[in-house]
């Protein structure tokens, strides 16, 4: 919104922040001095000025397009990634490959046949199995996950279950995802246990658009579901629902094509600006790369691979590079596991004590509105400053004692790598998160502008800082 934007940028060319000459600190009043607060807050107003970070996520979604992990088109991703890099001039640019099992979507039909026939809007859930056939049964309505978790062994032979619940609560957090998000996860495992012949569940979105969400679903110990698993739009779940309450006999037909295609290659894309002193210590940021295939990718998250490599490569185009390296990860694989996340982890097992600071852009693209961390207790003092400086982009400091740093971070974060992070607003996240509706025109190029800036003056102080940032917790 432009508001915010020229707000901000008022508020910092003005000089509400350069308060360097007027209060000036002493250097053991506060870990950072003048001279980075400065630099930090010139990196701000440049960021906000700056339309890099747009023209990267525009580029992403536009020349590749949807990204699934394991595919062909991932793999253009990575090839455009690593260009970009060498293109931004980042000092060291590499693939780091690793293989992964490939689920395909195939393709899919799924309508309402009794009481009468409709077309549903659905949407195969990762890790599902295809159909052998038509499949042609009578629906079973389970009101939530925990009336389908409560069925006996066998009690659904020759029907299907459906799974309804509430659409997502709207959350800045995100915070109605997880409960949701359970039918989804477990619900296959319930429905295969009592002999469904497929399982239907109302998707896990807060939109009331006939655009059904996507997801991958949880294995049980090493197994993936043996029966198909849709996910329908939440318009046609509350259709469902209604029929349901008026007591009219429900049954579907569906086919589905989705299914596992063997081992493939997938990989992270890992880029470098060296530091100039500690060139050993990492600063680790990044999106993921890859998407779900509905869509474009654009909020999830192209937008966080565009928002870290656009402020990294601000930080670079500084006249010194700061102390620390500052590393650029674009995770591959992602949405169907983590998986780029754990290869990285075990790629870099060895080295993982000099990974200082890890964190992750990985909730959309709408304002940054909260810093947490989880650091040690020098560290945190450190936070406690950065985030007055970036407090004029509407940014406030929340816990220090908050663990995660992002999905990608998480097996980095169980090692004991130091995590922040630079929370956004998420409360319509939810309603494009896996879906069709996730493109480009959904991004405001002002509010990706504020996380660039934002993400530039914290990982900079960060960077150039001489608090010890090891892990000490």
């Amino acid at each position: 919104m432009k508001l915010l934007k020229n707000a901000a940028l008022k508020a910092l060319i003005s000089g509400a922040l350069f308060t360097v000459a007027s209060t000036p600190l002493i250097a053991s009043e506060s870990p950072i001095t003048p001279a980075q607060k400065e630099t930090a807050q010139q990196l701000m107003v440049t960021a906000l000025k700056s339309e890099l970070g747009f023209s990267i996520v525009e580029s992403l979604t536009t020349e590749i397009g949807p990204r699934l992990g394991g595919s062909e088109a991932e793999k253009r991703a990575r090839d455009w990634g690593a260009k970009l890099g060498k293109e931004l001039g980042f000092d060291k640019v590499a693939i780091e490959e690793f293989t992964m099992p490939f689920w395909d979507r195939g393709h899919l039909h799924i309508a309402l046949t009794s009481p009468y026939n409709q077309e549903l809007y659905g949407s195969a859930l990762g890790g599902a199995a295809p159909s052998d056939k038509e499949i042609n049964a009578p629906i079973v309505y389970f009101r939530d996950i925990h009336a389908l978790t409560a069925i006996k062994d066998g009690s659904l032979e020759g029907k299907v279950a459906f799974v309804d619940g509430e659409p997502m609560v709207k959350s800045q957090t995100g915070a109605g995802y997880s409960p949701s998000n359970q039918k989804r996860r477990i619900g296959w495992q319930h429905a295969e246990r009592g002999g469904a012949s497929a399982l239907v569940i109302r998707s896990v979105g807060s939109d009331s658009h006939r655009f059904p969400h996507t997801g991958m679903m949880s294995k049980n110990g090493d197994k993936w579901a043996n029966i198909p698993v849709i996910a329908i739009s939440n318009p046609d779940a509350d259709h469902l629902r209604r029929l349901h309450n008026l007591n009219k006999p429900l049954a579907i037909s569906l086919h589905s094509g989705s299914d596992w295609k063997g081992e493939v290659t997938s990989g992270n894309v890992v880029l470098d600006i060296i530091g100039s002193e500690k060139p050993e210590e990492i600063i680790l940021i990044g999106g993921h790369l890859d998407s779900w295939d509905l869509g474009t990718g654009a909020v999830d998250d192209g937008a966080g691979v565009a928002i870290t490599t656009a402020a990294a490569k601000l930080i670079a185009n500084l006249p010194k590079r700061p102390k620390r390296t500052i590393r650029v990860v674009m995770f591959g694989a992602e949405e169907v596991g983590l998986l780029g996340a754990f290869a990285y982890a075990k790629k870099h097992e060895a080295n993982l004590h000099n990974h200082v600071l890890a964190t992750e852009s990985d909730f959309g693209a709408r304002n940054i509105w909260r810093l947490v961390s989880n650091v040690n207790p020098e560290a945190t003092k450190l936070v406690d400053e950065i985030a007055k400086i970036i407090a004029p982009l509407g940014i406030v400091r929340g816990g220090s004692d908050v663990k995660g740093g992002g999905p990608d971070i998480i097996p980095l974060d169980n090692k004991g790598v130091p995590t922040i992070r630079l929370s956004q607003e998420g409360t319509d996240y939810f309603d494009l998160h896996h879906t069709p509706d996730d493109t480009l025109d959904k991004i405001n190029p002002d509010e990706l502008a504020q996380n660039v800036a934002a993400y530039a003056a914290t990982i900079y102080l960060f960077a150039d800082t001489n608090v010890d940032l090891k892990a000490k917790r």
